[in-house]
């Protein structure tokens, strides 16, 4: 069960989405860093895929980083080690995201602290996908 406050900041962080930088995108269909931006994908939000490698993943342009984006960009979901994530944290903020989002398995105080000090909302050790579905807002990624 989820504590009434959490689950109304995940809830408004869903209902304010519109775009969601995946930074750590993979092009492999059986990497969670793939079917979660499908999922969510198919959920109606728009997902910028973010890899060094570039090239296309889910039918869009992928970023080699986040400056790269041009467009506005609500929440940023990383599929990246915990070490990496102060770093990434920086230049969410940069981007002017409003959300930090820290894939399952990753967190990190230092992240936590730099998106917070900048006023971003930050999620942390959550599944994007697994959590719209616990929120009843859709079906989960297979």
């Amino acid at each position: 069960m989820m504590e009434p406050a959490l689950r109304a900041q995940l809830e408004r962080i869903y209902a304010e989405t519109k775009t969601i930088a995946v930074v750590g995108a993979s092009a492999d269909p059986s990497k969670a860093a793939y079917q979660i931006p499908r999922y969510l994908q198919s959920q109606g939000y728009r997902i910028l895929p973010v890899n060094p490698r570039g090239g296309e993943i889910l039918g869009e342009h992928v970023y080699h980083s986040l400056a790269e984006i041009d467009t506005p960009v609500d929440v940023v979901d990383v599929f990246r080690p915990a070490g990496e994530t102060p770093e990434i944290a920086r230049q969410v903020v940069a981007i002017g995201a409003k959300v930090l989002w820290l894939q399952l398995g990753i967190e990190s105080d230092e992240a936590r602290r730099i998106a917070e000090a900048a006023g971003l909302t930050v999620v942390m050790n959550r599944c994007m996908g697994a959590t719209h579905a616990q929120l009843g807002l859709g079906p989960g990624p297979d």
